[in-house]
């Protein structure tokens, strides 16, 4: 279960980034709002996410203060769009089995990425 919370939690912040830039408080504010989180557990991904390539940072000063600011970089957009993908395609699965659709055939999808 907790490598799907850590997958899902690196989902959400892309997936907000790839809306606006924003920084580390309003991040976990944002995703506070759909699930407990602190900002201890999401600074140590946004480093993790910043080391694979996937976010950039910049600093703007704010109060007298410099507030670092996170935005996706063209490899943190493509694993935005593979995980909105495999999203849709897991959202189309689990509402055919708990809602008792009928079964459609969809591509399978690689979850090895």
């Amino acid at each position: 279960m907790q490598l799907i919370g850590s997958m899902m939690l690196e989902a959400c912040v892309l997936a907000i980034l790839a809306r606006q830039d924003s920084y580390g408080y309003e991040l976990t504010n944002g995703i506070k709002a759909l699930m407990e989180i602190s900002e201890s557990t999401l600074y140590p991904i946004l480093r993790r996410l910043r080391r694979e390539g996937l976010l950039e940072t910049y600093d703007m000063a704010c109060q007298g203060r410099n507030r670092r600011y996170y935005r996706l970089t063209e490899a943190g957009r493509s694993r935005n769009e593979l995980y909105l993908s495999k999203w849709r395609y897991y959202r189309t699965l689990l509402d055919q089995i708990l809602e008792g659709q009928p079964a459609v055939v969809i591509g399978r999808q690689d979850t090895e990425k």
